[in-house]
């Protein structure tokens, strides 16, 4: 459900960005060449509880066997470039010239962050989002080999919950969301999420400090 633009009717900027995920609502596109944005509140909204993650027996297995290796923050503009790709998976993106703009300067700032997923020198698949107080927002995802997007997905829900988050926010819900663990609640009901994940301090980084403590690199 798209809401009027005002007050929000104004350049996009990051700062405008942030002030609308803290009230629960979203920007997209309609479609990649379209330069304006359209901000959204879902009556439902999409979200992975933080303790309902599922990945099945022989995902794990599969995953394990894959030699993918994970990074973070590495290579943001490959992973937006990724996620934006006309594929298999999607034959539109809402990702346009205003959004790659504004969440990199975001990614530049900190806020947002990306979950890569790589087979040697090859991107194979990903995910990116921001990270405010405990709540992560998810904003795509994106795969070139079978499972890349499960492994990326499967990493972020382990380092949020290294990190205090309690709310990772997928916007809305896709078979795909549903079948790790992804829920639909009701606006009320994710405001009420929303206001109590902001007034945390989520880590991002804090899963890097305790595979460090182990001995890990």
């Amino acid at each position: 459900m798209a809401r009027p633009q005002d007050p929000f009717d104004l350049e996009i900027t990051p700062e405008l960005i942030l002030r609308a995920y803290r009230a629960g609502i979203f920007p997209m596109s309609e479609d990649a060449e379209d330069e304006n944005l359209f901000w959204v509140s879902p009556e439902k909204r999409g979200i992975i509880p933080l303790d309902g993650f599922h990945l099945s027996t022989s995902l794990r297995k599969a995953i394990r066997k894959s030699g993918f290796v994970i990074r973070v923050d590495t290579d943001f503009d490959a992973i937006i470039e990724g996620c934006a790709t006309v594929g298999e998976d999607r034959d539109t993106t809402w990702i346009n010239q205003t959004i790659r703009q504004v969440y990199g300067e975001l990614f530049r700032r900190g806020v947002a962050h990306t979950v890569e997923v790589w087979d040697g020198i090859d991107l194979v698949g990903g995910l990116y989002g921001l990270a405010i107080g405990g709540a992560f927002f998810g904003e795509s995802m994106f795969h070139r080999r079978t499972n890349a997007s499960k492994m990326a997905m499967a990493h972020l829900v382990g380092r949020l919950r290294a990190g205090g988050f309690v709310l990772l926010d997928t916007q809305f819900l896709t078979d795909h969301l549903a079948s790790l663990g992804g829920i639909e609640i009701s606006r009320q009901h994710y405001e009420e999420r929303l206001a109590q994940a902001l007034r945390l301090d989520g880590d991002w980084y804090a899963l890097d400090r305790s595979v460090s403590d182990l001995g890990g690199t």
